[in-house]
């Protein structure tokens, strides 16, 4: 009697136990589990901003941020990170959409794969240092455009594909993970509110600032 009762608790142990294990949430209609949600690795961003800096210091761009973009991570969740030299923290990060490549634009279908390219009219971003110099007006967004000189080998034809850093009334505040942020044709774009919030420090510091996309 008694090894019949252990053998009929035990599914039920086991099941208590895993349910415990999985911490789920809502996003929508979707149920997703804190095991799959990616996470920005601050260790990561410390290094990329260590060696941002020594790039910053050697090409006379400004020491006062850099915005570092961390393409590995889903577009769903916030990549784009304004990082804070004196403090050594992040100062703000956003969402940041990247290029769609041959998927439908304005949508999501490359949210944790996205695919780089450097040639004229593929459609996806480029990897690699930019100086952001150059403020003009834009048809998207708050009609605010940064133009992006690409520093290496991997985007070199930034200008010429009319690559620039602007915003999007497509892209949210917050993070829509599972979902990914809509794909445009390759600039990086952000919400509207986070321009309004990054371009006053752009305009303000002394000298062109780094941007950094890398995975």
């Amino acid at each position: 009697m008694r090894r019949f009762f252990l053998f009929f608790l035990l599914p039920v142990l086991s099941s208590c136990v895993k349910e415990k294990e999985i911490n789920s949430y809502k996003t929508g209609n979707a149920v997703v589990t804190s095991e799959k949600r990616p996470e920005a690795d601050l260790s990561k961003i410390k290094i990329k901003a260590e060696e941002a800096l020594a790039f910053c210091t050697s090409r006379n761009l400004s020491t006062d941020f850099c915005i570092l973009i961390d393409m590995s991570l889903h577009s769903g969740i916030k990549r784009f990170f304004v990082w804070d030299f004196k403090n050594k923290t992040i100062s703000g990060k956003y969402l940041v959409g990247h290029g769609c490549g041959i998927n439908a634009w304005s949508k999501d279908d490359s949210r944790d794969r996205p695919e780089f390219s450097n040639e004229d009219g593929s459609h996806l971003s480029s990897l690699g240092k930019y100086r952001l110099e150059g403020r003009g007006d834009s048809e998207w967004g708050v009609n605010i455009k940064y133009l992006m000189h690409g520093l290496e080998d991997t985007n070199t034809n930034a200008l010429k594909r009319f690559i620039v850093f602007h915003s999007w009334n497509l892209m949210s505040d917050e993070e829509v993970f599972p979902k990914g942020s809509p794909e445009g044709w390759g600039c990086p774009t952000i919400s509207n509110n986070a321009m309004r919030k990054i371009d006053p420090m752009i305009q303000n510091t002394k000298k062109p600032v780094l941007m950094w996309i890398y995975n």
